[in-house]
């Protein structure tokens, strides 16, 4: 039976600011999020098995849950939905190059790159995403949009027009950040206003302001592994970096360039400041 191969991206919070929760249950979230050439890879065969099998390979499949991952999840709820017929089996192999655990969204975009596959013949509505993002997290949302998304709060998201693209040196320092433990120590909520539009603004723009921004997690994160405040560091004093911030609830911590020349010659440098930590380049897409 024919395959079907997907790319799975991940993304990164450029900039994250977390407010009180609402109805106390999810706090209320700003973010600007862009989708980066990271990603890992998704095999789809159907086949005649009496279930569904499902595979991890990869660099960071170790950390995977075999049981209840988002993945299992996705199939259960498809057909839970009438999506796939409940007879349909397939094999589902998922190479992992996205670290989990990082703040990166591996995860939650693995379930929506199969959920967009198997959704295909059907248009997929808001009260679709909202019903699959109940069980898979909220962060499932983000990849139904295109690849520079704004989260002005935790109900609306958005795409804005910026035509630029930005090169990421990614310092993952195998820290297990538990998104939950993160949010469970977090006090210092901030005010959530409406952003200013950021449609085809410059470049450059875009940098200031980003650099007026924060990570409202980045504190914690850093109280919980504190060798992640020496890789900010070292980062921020590469040359032509523009600024360096954890990502999402860490642990993966990155700096930002406006060109592939110093990005690279940046990552050469990280790479022999901490030779036991995953370090890559990528590039927002």
């Amino acid at each position: 039976m024919s395959k079907t191969f997907l790319k799975s991206p991940a993304k990164i919070n450029l900039s994250l600011k977390i407010g009180k929760k609402i109805n106390h249950q999810y706090h209320d979230i700003q973010s600007v999020i862009f989708l980066i050439n990271l990603h890992d890879q998704i095999t789809i065969k159907k086949i005649t098995g009496k279930k569904d099998t499902f595979k991890f390979t990869g660099k960071f499949k170790k950390n995977i849950k075999l049981k209840n991952n988002t993945v299992q999840k996705s199939m259960y709820l498809l057909r839970k939905k009438n999506i796939i017929g409940s007879s349909a089996k397939y094999e589902i192999k998922i190479k992992k190059n996205i670290p989990v655990f990082s703040g990166l969204g591996g995860g939650s975009s693995n379930a929506a790159t199969i959920i967009k596959y198997f959704h295909k013949k059907r248009k997929i509505i808001n009260g679709d995403i909202n019903y699959f993002a109940k069980f898979l997290g909220s962060d499932f949302k983000l990849f139904f949009n295109k690849n520079k998304i704004i989260q002005e709060n935790f109900f609306k998201i958005k795409n804005f027009n910026f035509k630029h693209d930005f090169y990421l040196l990614i310092v993952y320092p195998f820290k297990k950040s538990s998104t939950k433990d993160v949010y469970s120590k977090f006090r210092q909520y901030e005010e959530i206003k409406k952003l200013n539009n950021l449609n085809r603004i410059s470049k450059l723009k875009m940098v200031d302001k980003l650099k007026s921004e924060t990570n409202s997690l980045e504190s914690i994160v850093i109280s919980r592994f504190p060798l992640i405040k020496k890789v900010l560091k070292e980062l921020s004093l590469l040359k032509k970096c523009e600024f360096s911030r954890v990502t999402g609830s860490g642990s993966a911590c990155f700096g930002l360039f406006l060109n592939k020349k110093d990005a690279l010659l940046g990552l050469k440098l990280i790479k022999k400041r901490f030779p036991k930590f995953w370090c890559v380049l990528s590039r927002t897409i």
